[in-house]
């Protein structure tokens, strides 16, 4: 039993449990304390209609109080009284959750997110997902992101133990992303931009120039997504995801995001210098070459193209871990 605290851990697959829960925190609660929390799977979604049982624990309980998540996952118990605890979480298909905790007069207990995992049926024939079978549902997930449910999200995992990706289905993301009509329409908004602020002159204006800026900007994002999520991390075996961390103090997940601009994780899950991303900059920016204009050509816009590049991921990088998670649908708001 916990005192003053409900430890969940998160990462641990389908058979795991969710992040680490919060301290009871020194909150007032009008007649007794307050219980609450999410329940949630492996990969971060919301579970609706899970049934959650409150009970007390010792001599004089009182009756077990019983409730259904929202459609938010979300579950919230009020005016409870201070003692021993047990939090159960049951739902068909899944193994019961149970969590003890020793809440005060006037407390809150908040479990953040508490995972649940698949139940395990007994049979005479028993079925093991492998790891790739595991790897094709976690991506199908991950190709449901979207930033204000519009932005594509895709490269981004919110479990730490997240099986590899295939060649296959690192091709198959890069596919989604660059024909996606968000990535078309955010070049053709770039190269507006562009024709509007008179950059890259030697294209010219009126609309040959303007198709020639959009043309340019596609074919970056195209080259650069193929070559440094794809190519390189085939050959290379290496993972071209953000492995959202979401736990620790705020100054070790700053520096985790930075750090995560030029390390990422190979295919044996030890982490390594980021070659597909490093390298996969600077081929892109010279293949560029071939079609900017001459003046705007040379080996050292190609280097500073690339450098950027990484400060570009670095800070993207930080958004992931402060604030896209709180945009994106599926996912509780106040993150985890």
């Amino acid at each position: 039993m916990a005192a003053l605290q409900c430890v969940c851990a998160r990462g641990q697959g389908v058979a795991g449990a969710g992040n680490q829960g919060t301290s009871l925190q020194d909150a007032p609660v009008a007649a007794g304390g307050m219980v609450e929390g999410v329940a949630v799977s492996a990969s971060g979604e919301v579970y609706e209609g899970v049934r959650v049982a409150l009970a007390e624990l010792g001599a004089g309980a009182g009756p077990e109080q019983t409730l259904t998540t929202g459609e938010d996952g979300v579950f919230k118990f009020t005016n409870v009284r201070p003692g021993s605890l047990r939090l159960t979480l049951t739902s068909t298909g899944f193994q019961p959750k149970a969590i003890t905790a020793t809440l005060r007069s006037g407390e809150i207990w908040n479990a953040g997110d508490v995972v649940l995992a698949m139940g395990v049926t007994s049979s005479d024939v028993h079925v093991t997902a492998t790891q790739d079978e595991i790897a094709v549902e976690q991506v199908k997930v991950e190709e449901t992101q979207r930033v204000l449910g519009i932005v594509p999200n895709f490269y981004v995992v919110y479990d730490h133990n997240a099986a590899p990706m295939t060649s296959r289905l690192k091709w198959q993301m890069t596919w989604k992303t660059v024909v996606d009509p968000v990535t078309i329409l955010a070049s053709a908004g770039i190269a507006g931009g562009e024709q509007a602020s008179n950059s890259l002159p030697g294209y010219g204006q009126g609309a040959a120039g303007y198709s020639k800026r959009f043309a340019a900007n596609y074919a970056d994002t195209v080259i650069n997504t193929v070559i440094g999520s794809a190519i390189l991390p085939v050959m290379l075996k290496q993972d071209p995801r953000y492995f959202y961390k979401g736990t620790g103090t705020v100054s070790s997940r700053v520096w985790y995001a930075i750090a995560n601009s030029v390390i990422c994780k190979g295919d044996n899950g030890k982490w390594q210098p980021n070659y597909s991303a490093i390298v996969g900059g600077l081929a892109s920016g010279a293949i560029s070459n071939l079609y900017y204009p001459a003046n705007d050509v040379s080996a050292k816009i190609t280097f500073e193209g690339a450098a950027l590049g990484t400060v570009s991921g670095a800070i993207q990088n930080l958004f992931q871990e402060f604030v896209v998670k709180k945009l994106t649908p599926g996912f509780r708001k106040n993150g985890s």
